[in-house]
């Protein structure tokens, strides 16, 4: 099976898939998007469709409650270890009880990654209450993921502008690994400055397709930013089986593409190779 590492996915739950900010995006991946409860088997499959080895499968938690729990993700994650890896996700209109889910995750199944979505809250990254959380990740030595760019469901965009937002954050914690999922668009310019000004900041495509990734994105990836871009797809909305069509055309040396496809994961989220 290929290395291929898929940044972002997730298993959908019933509760996930009946949210109303799923509307457009059904629009917009015409159809893609199940309905029901769905067995981990249909994920396995549609991951071994696309050769995809391995997957950072997130929580989700919105201001409404967990819409994709931990222990839910944790528990495929552990059921499945070789794989997925955890993401989790916490309530942010609490802090310090966020902090707290957050260890446990980390203690109990081995996330390597926490994502909170900012178009979810409308409170862009530098908000005050994400602070304890970073302080957290970078104590446990773990992966912050956030998007960035415009909101496919309608939602505000505007706090997922990578400047001056995601700048305030990566000029403050300067050990905390970021990856800002989502390409960018249409600030790619700007998500691909933080990526170039600070070591720690990355990128990944999830939610595009080969054949739509901004221009920007392809030339950094083809040069000196090669080593800070991720392959992402976000299951089940974009399956990674159409994320990764057309990717010869990129015409990548083969150093490139393996660090696209999982080498600058695994330094990233600080997997095990």
């Amino acid at each position: 099976m290929s290395q291929i590492i898929d940044a972002w996915m997730q298993h959908p739950t019933e509760r996930w898939l009946a949210m109303p900010f799923l509307d457009s995006l059904r629009r917009w991946s015409k159809d893609t998007i199940p309905e029901g409860d769905l067995p981990v088997s249909w994920t396995l499959e549609r991951m071994d469709e696309a050769g995809v080895a391995r997957g950072m499968l997130c929580a989700w938690w919105g201001p409404t409650g967990e819409l994709i729990g931990n222990d839910e993700v944790g528990e495929i994650a552990t059921r499945h270890p070789d794989r997925f890896t955890m993401t989790a996700s916490v309530d942010l209109s609490r802090p310090m009880e966020a902090v707290r889910e957050l260890r446990r995750c980390v203690e109990e199944y081995d996330a390597r990654a926490l994502r909170i979505l900012p178009w979810l809250w409308n409170l862009p990254p530098d908000d005050r209450r994400y602070y304890p959380l970073y302080a957290a990740c970078c104590e446990l030595d773990i992966t912050f993921c956030t998007q960035i760019g415009h909101t496919g469901p309608l939602a505000p965009s505007e706090p997922g502008r990578p400047i001056p937002y995601l700048d305030h954050v990566a000029l403050e914690f300067p050990d905390l690994r970021i990856v800002g999922g989502h390409t960018g668009a249409p600030w790619t310019a700007e998500a691909i400055s933080l990526a170039t000004k600070y070591p720690n900041v990355y990128i990944d495509t999830s939610a595009y397709k080969v054949t739509r990734y901004p221009t920007e994105i392809v030339d950094y990836l083809r040069g000196h930013g090669r080593h800070k871009i991720l392959f992402g797809s976000n299951h089940p909305a974009w399956p990674a089986s159409d994320c990764l069509t057309g990717l010869d055309q990129l015409e990548l040396d083969e150093p490139t593409r393996d660090a696209f496809l999982h080498g600058n994961a695994h330094r990233a989220f600080r997997l095990d190779p």
